[in-house]
């Protein structure tokens, strides 16, 4: 049976690595869930699992359907790679709810939807005349930044502007 705590660090990848002698209890897939009970991870081996999950589905209807969308929301099934290492999801690794949610982000995914979800609105309805737009990228690779190597990076500038017709922007 698996207890005790473990203190891990999450590499670039969003992986962990998990200890052989746990891995030999787990097996070779294996559950990660976000705790009921606390701001940690909890892991179990399949059958564990469902032994754990059994008594919430004899819970009322009311609190069962909000535990099991807590537990299983951001669950995830995994099986560690050649070295130990597991992948997180990212609602394993951020609290969605209590967490502070500023953060960046950069790269031309995240360009686009920042500019089309939140600036190209504004711009079309007059809120938001003249507008400089910079997206910017890098070329992350875990072995440059391993080496010490600088890593390379692109911004691109755009220059967006309002025009009024008949009165009214478009």
């Amino acid at each position: 049976m698996l207890s005790g705590e473990f203190h891990h660090s999450i590499d670039a990848k969003n992986r962990v690595s998990v200890p052989a002698k746990l891995r030999e209890e787990l097996g070779s897939e294996f559950m990660v869930v976000r705790s009921l009970r606390g701001d940690c991870l909890r892991f179990f081996s399949i059958p564990a699992w469902k032994e754990y999950i059994e008594p919430l589905k004899k819970l009322p209807r009311a609190v069962s359907e909000k535990t099991f969308w807590f537990l299983y929301h951001d669950a995830a099934q995994v099986s560690p790679d050649s070295l130990g290492r597991v992948l997180l999801t990212k609602g394993l690794i951020y609290d969605r709810i209590r967490q502070d949610k500023h953060a960046g982000g950069s790269g031309c995914g995240c360009s686009a939807v920042v500019l089309a979800a939140h600036f190209l609105g504004q711009l079309k309805r007059g809120k938001i005349k003249n507008m400089l737009f910079i997206g910017t990228g890098a070329m992350m690779s875990p072995s440059s930044i391993q080496q010490g190597l600088a890593i390379p990076a692109i911004a691109h500038l755009v220059r967006l502007e309002g025009e009024i017709k008949d009165g009214q922007s478009v």
